[in-house]
């Protein structure tokens, strides 16, 4: 007998804890396996010397699924000792916090060996399947549990003790994942109508941001404190959220941005990426670039501790680079791939913080290039993206360059004018050289010819191989040549060359009566551009953007206006600005990226306000269809103007006033003249004794505008104005007060004073005085600040809408949310009042009162093109006139259609162009239909600002059988009763007509009489029909009898 094995099991197992008595159980049980050889044969004795049963409580899910499942077949053993229940429950989690139990089956347990129980797994129908009208809808299940129990009775058999349970998790399905329930029974037609709800058949997962585009298109940065100010919101997954706020301590995210560095950083550091804080601190991630071209990355950590650390590689210039910050928890990768040509570079570095990185992404605000308290890079910023939880599957290797900067193709415009900058300095080398020398070539000989005559007496002179000049570049080299041998020996720039160019482009343009001499003058502005003259690289914008002459190329047209923005131009800045506000030419509407552009130049506004100079004018709004303001236009030899000098002269000190503002700002057609202005303010100040121009006379006397500066002075007449009563000069004494005396006491009780009579130079002062803590006695108050600057603007002031645009870009936490298009449309405000701007207004207006309608059109397209609504009209009703037949009748189609559009977009659009824009409507543009829906809305508009010609041709389309719609009807103050008779509704229209002006009286009265006649007709036709039929059967009757006296009288006579 060989014994192979013996085990003996040994099993002391004490009672779950929450029994009220400990019974135990012990189970001996000796195996012993005998296996015997036995002629080739194994018996097997199996021998039970003891078993000992007292019973156990257990229970277990043998088969739970990974899921909710329909129709499960769950196993469950259990066993008890004692009489008791066994329960199975479903536990869920859900994404607003609620956690539900949910009871699926339940069983008597009896004491004895173990069992087995097999029952199918009836979870509820909305857990399991898609929700489809009979199956209902329910929130985000985040986990979900089968929990099986035996329980025992409490001593009232109200309460049960828990004695064995065993818990299986469940992953509960996304909506969209789940099995569809086949239905076994007729659904009612009810239950049908909402299955073909979108609501049930076309559900969608909210929208979240996990992949980031926070800039999605190019922006040209100045290199100043002008950025992209972004934020995020929180996931409205509540799944989602949990999980970003889980990993603020750990992040794992990438941050991938495209530059074009100019210039490296003139500074220690420039602003390339970062993040502010709700307490304006630096926060994770923050990306600069150094003087060296080095990229700096900081970040922070819980206890506030920030580190940073250098990248080894260095930003290279004039090439597209795309840099990767990519954070694992302590672990940053800092990645760059730029590219030149084709050819591609790569560079790559990993580095460990010390402490723990921690990244809140909806805490305070992103910036792009500069902001508050850096200044940005010089050059461009192309697409930026954030993966927000995920790294992106591409690695750099297989970076694909955006569509957007390959359509651009910046790179290859600037290879052309460095090649164009060689040739051209190489050629006013040769010519200053040959000025320096005192001889001039007169006539160049190609290699061919020289090597013809090699042979002869050589020629006296004789041209240089760098005089050879590509046809298309002759009057680019000539220019050079003219300026070089003008300035002698001195230095010639590429910019005088440029400036050159631009002038000759404009004395071009302004002999042109036809839109066709503009494709050959175009490549002079290009060059012009390439040389650094702005105006040209915007002038050439406009005309690719417009289509004057040229073939329309929108991505030319931007490429030129970011070259002319990136170098400061405020008319490109404006230009760039309107595009992204409106979303146009392609481009995506990006309010912060308008924003971006929009506060560049309403800051350079408030600046050129302090500082006027001859090239700025005051921006006047002349619609050209208002032939009363056209013929208040004047100039210094205009009898109009000669009249207020004689005005003037006598005493009138209005007029002085008025002579003065006109000189000072350059306003209806007067060329700005300073000095002149000053004197008429002095005059009106000394002489007349007039507050307006002894404030006016204070002020220039402070600032030294055309006049040398004098305090004292200033201050007397100042005092003189405000004792009359003038507010304005309450505001300037203040000023004197805080930046000369330092009283802050004084300038403050008269900055109040002035705020309770409405000024707005006063409140934006003490939104200053707060917002910096200079009010005495008081800590500084952004919020106090806030409501002051609201309340400048909201008065007119410039400075007070950048103010305050500036808050709503940002927000105050806790007291301001963020309103960026609120903020844009603020700054867009005041860079409209910037006096380059009122330049290219004021040569437009001119051209047009001379006559010279295609300058006219070209200066009015140059500030229409920047979002003027003005300009914008003004374009369009030159098109529509189209005097003389110089523009092609295609263009002039667009052209109204473009412009009157944009014009109505604007917040108070003229009258006159809701008219034309209804009648283009109405008659169909083009590959358009009639749409007589759309020239009724426009009608409405019209007429809604009283403007008679809407309601005379909503009656027009009335009359002509169109039933006009419910909800115009509605804002027209008529209801639905008119709809039902079309006479009562053409007198109510035309009698509003009628009554609109005195101008519409006669017109409208005849549309209504009209309306009557066909009404009486209408109502009285069959008398009318009657009375006719009986006079002519009667009438002979009547004439015989009429006849027969005429007879008798005259017998009787005889």
């Amino acid at each position: 007998m060989d014994f192979h094995t013996l085990r003996i099991h040994l099993c002391v197992l004490s009672q779950y804890a929450g029994r009220s008595r400990f019974p135990f159980m012990i189970c001996v049980t000796v195996v012993v396996l005998l296996l015997t050889d036995v002629v080739s044969s194994y018996y097997m004795h199996v021998l039970c010397l003891t078993q000992i049963v007292w019973s156990l409580d257990q229970v277990t899910l043998l088969n739970p699924p990974d899921e909710p499942l329909p129709d499960h077949l769950l196993e469950i053993f259990y066993s008890c000792d004692e009489p008791a229940t066994v329960q199975l429950d479903c536990v869920l989690s859900f994404d607003t916090g609620i956690t539900s139990t949910l009871l699926l089956r339940q069983w008597s347990c009896i004491p004895g060996g173990p069992k087995k129980r097999t029952l199918e797994l009836n979870l509820p129908d909305w857990l399991v399947y898609q929700a489809d009208g009979i199956v209902p809808d329910s929130q985000w299940v985040l986990s979900c549990m089968l929990l099986a129990s035996i329980k025992y009775s409490g001593f009232d058999d109200t309460e049960r003790s828990v004695a064995a349970q065993d818990v299986a998790t469940l992953q509960p399905k996304p909506f969209f994942n789940r099995p569809v329930k086949q239905h076994q029974l007729c659904m009612a037609w009810s239950t049908q109508i909402l299955q073909l709800t979108q609501r049930i058949s076309k559900k969608q997962c909210p929208l979240e941001q996990e992949t980031v585009h926070l800039l999605s298109s190019l922006y040209a940065s100045t290199g100043e404190i002008f950025g992209i100010t972004k934020t995020l919101d929180p996931y409205s997954s509540k799944t989602l959220d949990y999980l970003r706020v889980k990993a603020i301590s750990f992040p794992w995210c990438m941050f991938s941005i495209w530059i074009f560095v100019t210039r490296h950083c003139p500074r220690n550091m420039c602003g390339v990426f970062h993040h502010i804080d709700s307490h304006n601190n630096y926060v994770t991630p923050t990306l600069f670039l150094t003087n060296s071209g080095q990229l700096h990355i900081q970040m922070n950590g819980e206890s506030e501790e920030l580190s940073a650390f250098l990248s080894t590689f260095k930003v290279p210039l004039s090439e597209w680079c795309q840099i990767s910050v990519m954070l694992h928890g302590r672990v940053v990768t800092l990645s760059m791939m730029c590219v030149d040509s084709e050819k591609r570079t790569f560079h790559s570095m990993e580095h460990m913080f010390r402490h723990t990185v921690v990244l809140d992404d909806t805490e305070g605000y992103f910036v792009i290039g500069g902001g508050k308290y850096i200044t940005g890079v010089e050059g461009y910023y192309g697409p930026l993206v954030y993966y927000r939880n995920r790294i992106s599957p591409h690695s750099m290797s297989e970076a694909v360059i955006p569509d957007v900067i390959r359509t651009v193709n910046l790179s290859r415009w600037l290879q052309t004018c460095q090649a164009f900058h060689l040739e051209m300095t190489v050629k006013i080398s040769g010519y200053s050289l040959q000025a320096k020398q005192g001889t001039e070539s007169d006539t160049c000989f190609d290699a061919f010819h020289e090597w013809m005559v090699k042979d002869r007496l050589p020629s006296e002179s004789q041209c240089g191989l760098w005089e050879a000049t590509d046809p298309h570049r002759r009057l680019a080299a000539k220019l050079a040549k003219i300026v070089a041998l003008k300035h002698g020996d001195r230095r010639v720039s590429l910019a005088a060359v440029g400036r050159a160019l631009y002038s000759l482009s404009l004395h071009k343009l302004g002999r042109a009566s036809r839109t066709g001499v503009v494709s050959r003058i175009l490549p002079l502005l290009l060059q012009a551009g390439c040389l650094a003259d702005n105006r040209a690289l915007h002038m050439a914008s406009v005309l690719y953007s417009t289509g004057l002459g040229v073939k329309k190329q929108p991505s030319k047209a931007w490429l030129l206006a970011l070259l002319a923005a990136q170098r400061d131009d405020r008319l490109a800045l404006l230009h760039l600005g309107h595009l992204h506000h409106r979303g146009l030419h392609g481009l995506p509407a990006d309010p912060d990226l308008a924003y971006a552009y929009y506060s560049n130049i309403a800051k350079q506004t408030t600046l050129d306000h302090v500082n006027p100079t001859p090239q700025q004018t005051f921006v006047e709004a002349v619609y050209l269809n208002n032939d009363e303001v056209l013929n208040l236009q004047t100039n210094e030899d205009h009898h109009i103007f000669q009249w207020l000098k004689l005005q003037a002269r006598r005493g009138a000190a209005e007029a002085e006033q008025t002579i003065a503002r006109m000189l000072f700002w350059g306003q209806q057609g007067v060329s700005p003249n300073i000095q002149m202005a000053v004197r008429h303010y002095e005059r009106g100040a000394v002489q007349l004794g007039d507050p307006v121009s002894m404030y006016d006379y204070g002020i220039v006397l402070l600032q030294g505008h055309g006049v040398e500066k004098d305090i004292p002075k200033a201050v007397r007449f100042l005092k003189k104005a405000m004792d009359q009563g003038f507010v304005p000069a309450i505001t300037a004494l203040a000023w004197y007060y805080e930046q000369f005396e330092q009283d802050y006491n004084k300038a403050v009780q008269l900055w109040e004073q002035a705020d309770r009579l409405m000024c707005p130079e006063a409140a934006l002062n003490l939104g200053i005085v707060h917002s910096q803590g200079l009010y005495p006695g008081k800590a500084a108050d952004q919020f106090m600040a806030y409501q002051y600057y609201l309340k400048s603007a909201e008065r007119g002031h410039v400075r007070g809408a950048v103010f305050l645009a500036d808050i709503w870009t940002t927000g105050i936490p806790g007291r301001v949310s963020r309103r960026p298009s609120d903020a844009v449309l603020w700054v867009k405000w005041a860079a409209e009042h910037n006096g380059y701007l009122g330049s290219i207004l004021r040569k437009a207006l001119d051209s047009y009162l001379k006559s010279d309608m295609f300058s006219s059109l070209l200066y009015y397209m140059m500030a229409a093109e920047s979002g003027y609504a003005a300009a914008q009209f003004n374009v369009a009703y030159l098109c529509e006139q189209n005097t003389l037949g110089f523009l092609d009748p295609a263009f002039v189609s667009n052209c109204m259609w473009r412009y009157y559009n944009l014009t109505i977009q604007s917040q108070n659009p003229d009258t006159y162009a809701l008219i034309r824009m209804g009648d283009l409507f109405y008659e169909g543009h083009i590959d358009r239909q009639k749409d007589l829906f759309s020239a009724a809305e426009m009608y409405k508009q019209a007429a809604l600002r009283n403007e008679p010609q809407g309601w005379y041709n909503l009656g027009l389309l009335a009359e002509e059988g169109f039933r006009l719609p419910l909800s115009v009807l509605a804002e027209l103050g008529h209801s639905e009763l008119y709809l039902a008779d079309n006479s009562l509704l053409l007198s109510a229209l035309y009698k509003r007509c009628r009554d609109s002006n005195t101008d519409s009286y006669l017109p409208c009265s005849l549309a209504l009489f009209n309306v009557y006649l066909q009404s009486f007709q209408k109502d009285y036709s069959a008398a009318i029909m009657f009375s006719t039929a009986a006079a002519v059967v009667a009438a002979p009757t009547i004439f015989l009898i009429i006849l027969g006296v005429l007879r008798r009288s005259f017998q009787s006579l005889n």
